[in-house]
């Protein structure tokens, strides 16, 4: 076997599904496929059980699976050693997070991290926070920032960076909703709450806590509208369209935020953990333990 055919067995346990995996590793579905059967025909059992409505690992597929990952990690860590012996640190890293984390979060440890590793290419990938676990488990990203679940994988290690406090955003121009504020004196009971239109992310972190909050006051929102992203979450908000609860870090680095303003509720809305992730085993590369180690130190600082 070879580390090729290890990576795609370890990205098609996570995904699943031959196509997805194919897509990934620039294969076809067939391909997939032909490499999984010669790692069966190597071991000498089935890794996965399959037929024509899904894809799941046996017990030897999950044993497998965990000598996959450290075999792979172990390469990539050998070949990061030999290509850096007496020299500075080199390579490429692949770090996931939110648009809006990419210049409030990640600004702060790039300012070190450049200053100690030039030579590290970083390849910065952006899109809904909530998609962040999900990609450092499938391998596609080396580190990602996120907001902490409650549960979180034993394969994962997470190191807290800041916390920022939810907000309860209303419009800030003349609309049906500020009506509806302005008629109770914008006093936001659980009453007054229940009634207005509520702009809710469609899934995350802050969605849970937000759920959370709702059951504590028994709350059962009017709904108006899902959205992907704590920023289109603002956006909404700011066209008049209902009210929603962003992150405080979201609200600070809008350009729309003078078209919202923040309404204090009681009790307080909870605060959200903001947070580095990465699969454990991928901290023996030197370049990801470089940049684990750095927002460690920036933000050690900061707290």
């Amino acid at each position: 076997m070879n580390i090729k055919e290890l990576q795609i067995f370890i990205h098609l346990s996570q995904s699943l599904h031959f196509g997805r995996s194919g897509d990934a590793m620039h294969l076809s579905a067939s391909a997939v496929s032909r490499s999984i059967m010669r790692l069966e025909e190597q071991v000498g059992v089935a890794l996965f059980e399959r037929d024509n409505r899904r894809v799941q690992l046996t017990a030897a597929g999950r044993e497998f699976l965990r000598y996959a990952e450290q075999a792979v990690v172990n390469w990539q860590s050998v070949l990061q050693r030999l290509h850096n012996q007496g020299e500075a640190l080199q390579g490429e890293l692949g770090v996931f997070c939110s648009v809006t984390a990419s210049y409030s979060v990640l600004s702060n440890i790039l300012e070190v991290f450049r200053q100690r590793y030039p030579a590290i290419e970083l390849k910065l990938h952006t899109g809904d926070q909530a998609d962040a676990i999900e990609r450092i488990v499938e391998g596609g990203e080396d580190l990602g920032i996120t907001a902490k679940p409650r549960q979180l994988s034993s394969r994962l290690l997470y190191q807290e960076l800041t916390r920022s406090p939810l907000r309860l955003l209303v419009p800030n121009i003349p609309c049906a909703v500020n009506e509806q504020i302005a008629a109770v004196g914008e006093v936001l009971s659980p009453d007054v709450l229940a009634n207005l239109p509520f702009i809710l992310p469609e899934r995350g972190v802050a969605r849970t806590l937000i759920e959370h909050w709702f059951r504590q006051q028994q709350i059962k929102p009017s709904v108006y509208a899902q959205v992907s992203g704590h920023e289109a979450i603002v956006s909404t908000v700011a066209l008049g369209l209902g009210i929603g609860v962003v992150p405080e870090l979201v609200l600070a680095t809008s350009f729309l935020r003078e078209r919202v303003r923040v309404i204090s509720v009681e009790p307080a809305l909870p605060s959200m953990e903001v947070g580095m992730v990465v699969l454990q085993q991928r901290l023996s590369n030197p370049l990801v333990k470089a940049f684990w180690d750095c927002a460690k130190s920036s933000y050690s600082s900061l707290n």
